[in-house]
């Protein structure tokens, strides 16, 4: 038997193979493959939203990591300035100030991080949690005697 699609043309067109025609030919009593297939699909679903909520955590990741690196810059040129004897432009107060300030933001900037991070993290495992226990619910409701 030969797992190649029989119509090679539609193939080309559709990104997915249909399976449930390929499984079919392979009947096995008790085993419903239009409900395997679709729980298949259910999968690829759950990883697709998965992903999702991954890349856009990143994206939020990288949008707060620019406004540090623009903040970090803005005090650094102040603390430069102050150190040169120039009146700094953004800020003003004794360079002690300036430093302990430079850390109580570096402290909130990491914690904004790790909470954007966990809170991603968080989303993506729930998804992935909820599809893996719909699964074995599937299955279970698959093994039933009818």
């Amino acid at each position: 038997m030969s797992l190649e699609p029989t119509n090679p043309e539609s193939s080309a067109t559709e990104p997915f193979v249909d399976f449930t025609k390929m499984f079919e030919q392979f009947k096995v009593p008790g085993i419903d493959v239009a409900a395997l297939v679709e729980a298949r699909r259910h999968d690829i679903a759950a990883l697709s939203q998965a992903n999702k909520v991954a890349y856009e955590g990143m994206q939020e990741l990288a949008r707060k990591q620019a406004e540090i690196l623009r903040a970090t810059l803005e005090l650094q040129t102040s603390v430069t300035e102050t150190a040169g004897g120039a009146k700094p432009v953004a800020l003003t107060g004794h360079p002690a100030e300036l430093v302990e300030q430079a850390i109580q933001k570096a402290l909130s900037n990491m914690r904004e991080l790790a909470e954007v991070a966990v809170k991603t993290q968080t989303e993506a495992f729930t998804i992935i949690s909820k599809r893996a226990m719909e699964n074995v619910e599937e299955v279970k409701a698959l093994m039933r005697p009818k």
